[in-house]
């Protein structure tokens, strides 16, 4: 289906072998549809043609044309290759079903009538946060939100279990199992709130903007219309940007959306580095959960384990993090009324996006919904941290707190033995004074002694 352009592209640019994703394909047929429905309305596009076009363009949105997208990702920094791509798809799918013939240059022509009230220039940011948009309402943030109910789900299951506390990967005061999944729970809820975020920047569509974001050679009310189209297609509240020259030339609501993805590659890089840490072992690691196993670990050790989903997932947060630099270098690539990243940015953005969304549900289902809590080991080595003594500075002082933390280290005795020692209390007092799921809630236990 595709044309001349569309060839000449292929030639010109045999550089990665890497193809837009399905997502912003499917966004350029529905901007498309949008904009051959909006002339149509205008009385600028005859219904005959209008029709046709509508049709094909749908059919390159639900999938049906896309072995008919061939250019590759590193191309013209505008993305004119791809629109042209998408323009002569169209234009000969459309006369296909006027004429029965299959023809860029027929009735229906990719420029004067796909294009009609359209630059490279405004369409292609446009299916950029079209795409984003639909990408992070459809896959990333079912996948946040599914991930978040298992770590509440954990949170609270693990609530009484006591552990000890780490500061600098060395002992400290105790904490529980369910504080620390807790935390991550607020670590994916800020995440996602910052996703939303992101997600409303993008709903601000540059389209209309035409060649250098005047609009010049579209009609007044073109932009407004497919902003409506998209909304009704699309479920998300698409509006006209207040100001196309500063998305056509900056990207600055792609950048802003892909550093909330940052955010959420942050939030999983921390979960998945404390799960492998408190997974390790099984016997001389810290052991104080059961990560789920889902697959053998070694191809040398028999019986070996490993936490193959943390890992995975860690992978995946470092390459979101990198393609935000990415995102944010290209997008320094605009110059006056234009930017020249914008097929790296939508390429880099949009598989940010997909990582994510499949990460998350991975990490949700086969990782964190198994998570086992050992308690005993959990409660060993919590009651085993010279951190306790920290219960007792209040009222003897740092340095005699200190004097007892070291003797328990150097003697290799229970800090309950080495306080009741130091201190001339009663057992009895010593093990009120440490009982560990009182520490990790706020209060001074020593001053009751």
């Amino acid at each position: 289906y595709y044309g001349a352009q569309t060839a000449r592209a292929v030639d010109n640019f045999p550089i990665s072998g890497l193809r837009f994703p399905r997502q912003f394909i499917r966004a350029f047929g529905l901007i498309k549809y949008a904009a051959a429905r909006a002339n149509v309305r205008l009385g600028l596009l005859d219904e005959r043609r209008g029709n046709a076009i509508m049709q094909a363009a749908m059919e390159v949105a639900e999938g049906k044309l896309d072995d008919q997208f061939v250019v590759d990702v590193y191309q013209t920094g505008s993305g004119t290759s791809t629109n042209m791509n998408v323009n002569e798809v169209i234009a000969a799918r459309a006369n296909e079903i006027l004429t029965g013939v299959r023809s860029a240059k027929g009735e229906v022509h990719p420029n004067d009538h796909v294009n009609m009230g359209q630059s490279t220039n405004d369409v292609f940011p446009t299916a950029i946060q079209v795409a984003g948009a639909l990408s992070i309402k459809e896959e990333l943030l079912p996948s946040l939100r599914t991930l978040l109910e298992e770590l509440e789900r954990k949170a609270s299951e693990f609530e009484d279990v006591v552990k000890s506390g780490r500061t600098h990967l060395q002992d400290a005061l105790p904490v529980t199992l369910g504080q620390e999944f807790g935390s991550y729970a607020s670590l994916v809820r800020r995440s996602i709130a910052s996703v939303e975020v992101g997600l409303k920047a993008l709903l601000e569509l540059p389209i209309g903007g035409t060649a250098v974001g005047t609009g010049l050679n579209r009609h007044p009310d073109f932009a407004r219309l497919v902003c409506e189209e998209l909304s009704r297609l699309t479920g998300l509240e698409f509006r006209e940007a207040p100001d196309r020259f500063e998305l056509m030339g900056a990207m600055s609501a792609v950048v802003q959306a892909s550093g909330s993805l940052r955010m959420v590659a942050h939030a999983l890089l921390k979960i998945v580095k404390d799960l492998r840490l408190m997974g390790s072992g099984p016997n001389t690691g810290f052991a104080e959960i059961e990560i789920p196993a889902v697959q053998p670990g070694s191809s040398i050790m028999p019986g070996k384990v490993n936490p193959v989903i943390p890992e995975a997932v860690g992978l995946i947060a470092v390459k979101v993090i990198a393609n935000d630099v990415s995102v944010l270098l290209a997008a320094q690539l605009g110059e006056l009324e234009l930017n020249m990243g914008m097929p790296l940015i939508a390429y880099d953005f949009l598989h940010s996006i997909q990582i994510l969304a499949s990460g998350s549900r991975v990490l949700a289902k086969k990782c964190i919904a198994g998570i086992v809590a050992n308690v005993e080991r959990c409660r060993e080595l919590a009651e085993s941290s010279p951190a306790l003594v920290t219960v007792v500075a209040p009222i003897v002082g740092y340095d005699k707190a200190a004097v007892i933390a070291k003797r328990v280290l150097e003697q290799r005795r229970s800090i309950k033995e080495v306080m009741v020692e130091e201190l001339g209390l009663p057992r009895e007092e010593v093990d009120r004074l440490l009982d560990l799921k009182k520490l990790t809630r706020p209060g001074i236990p020593a001053k009751a002694v």
